[in-house]
């Protein structure tokens, strides 16, 4: 019996269990796995603590996609990472929840809307922002937020510096590309590309910002207000690649894009007065002295008037210079209005300046 307990004692203490073995073999792997990734994290020149960057990934149907992304900027030692889910029914929540990443889902719709609400849920001083498509890179993440470290309060992705081929189709590009110089023309900056989604920005600079967009006019909206708060925006080069084909757009063109021209005209309203109310004029007094040849036309060739056409061109001619006259005075008061805001901001900053002054 002593001798059969002997050899039993053996077994135990020499060999190990098939269990035991599979146990040591998972912790290794773990354990190897975590020292690969500290070892990638610790090899990026990150220009910002990554403790200090929250990644913002707006969702909606993305299953196929997200559960890499949000390994790849874990991976880089992003651990701080938001998901603002559209309520998609596709178990986009719980992929990324099983990757590591904190998950809201949005009240409302729309990516806007998401964005908006998910700001508020983030208590770090930067963010990057992207889609979760998987068409944008994370190893652009260090890119973005280069210029963050450098005091711009904003930074946009140009996506056309480094895309893929069959990334964007030819009816989206020429619309980009209009889009984009539509802004420039109307809100007099030129950020290359306003559309894209990979965005750094500060928190601080965020909340200045008067933002009521919904859907995916978010991206127009953040352009314009920086133009009109005077927020320092940055353009930089980053890949744009083809949507997996698992993963299906949320985007229409046609729709999308007239709804952000007209969303470019109306935030002119504020930001550019004197061209939102001067085109109007115009148009208005074009059309009233194209009428007034017509009348005066008919009167030369055929000696009758029209007096019904005289008072509506002569109306139209009034209208038109009244609404320059008044784009004019609002582009003054905007105009104004701007030199405040920037002399308070000096303010501002001088105050803080002073404030971190006293507390070293």
């Amino acid at each position: 019996m002593d001798e059969h307990a002997g050899i039993e004692s053996a077994a135990s203490d020499g060999d190990a269990s098939p269990a035991d073995q599979n146990a040591d073999a998972d912790g290794d792997a773990n354990a190897t796995s975590d020292a690969d990734e500290e070892s990638r994290s610790s090899t990026i020149d990150h220009p910002l603590p990554p403790d200090q960057v929250c990644i913002l990934l707006p969702t909606l149907e993305e299953a196929a996609t997200i559960g890499g992304i949000v390994d790849r900027f874990r991976e880089r030692g992003y651990e701080n990472v938001l998901v603002v889910d559209g309520d998609s029914s596709d178990g986009t929540r719980d992929i990324a929840r099983e990757h590591g990443a904190r998950v809201l889902t949005q009240s409302g719709s729309g990516k806007g809307q998401a964005v908006r609400e998910a700001v508020e849920y983030i208590d770090v001083r930067y963010v990057l922002m992207l889609d979760g498509d998987g068409t944008y890179d994370p190893a652009d993440a260090e890119t973005m937020l280069e210029p963050l470290s450098q005091g711009y309060e904003h930074v946009i992705g140009n996506r056309f510096a480094n895309m893929d081929d069959d990334a964007m189709k030819r009816l989206n590009g020429v619309g980009n590309r209009m889009i984009n110089g539509a802004f420039g023309f109307i809100h007099g900056a030129h950020y290359e590309d306003i559309l894209s989604g990979y965005r750094a920005f500060t928190r601080d600079s965020f909340e200045r910002l008067l933002l009521d967009s919904d859907g995916f006019t978010i991206e127009t909206e953040l352009a314009v207000e920086c133009v009109r708060h005077g927020v320092e925006t940055a353009v930089v080069p980053v890949s744009y690649r083809a949507r997996p084909d698992e993963s299906e757009t949320n985007l229409h063109p046609v729709w999308d894009g007239g709804t952000i021209i007209l969303t470019l005209y109306s935030l002119a309203k504020t930001n550019n007065p004197l061209f939102y109310f001067g085109s109007v004029g115009a148009a208005s007094v074009v059309s009233g002295v194209t009428l007034a040849g017509y009348v005066l036309w008919r009167w030369i060739q055929y000696s009758s008037g029209h007096e019904i056409l005289a008072v509506v061109s002569a109306a139209a001619i009034l209208l038109g210079v009244q609404l320059l006259m008044f784009g004019v005075l609002s582009d003054m008061i905007v105009t104004l209005h701007r030199e405040q805001r920037r002399r308070l901001e000096q303010v501002r900053l001088e105050s803080r300046q002073e404030r971190d002054d006293r507390q070293r």
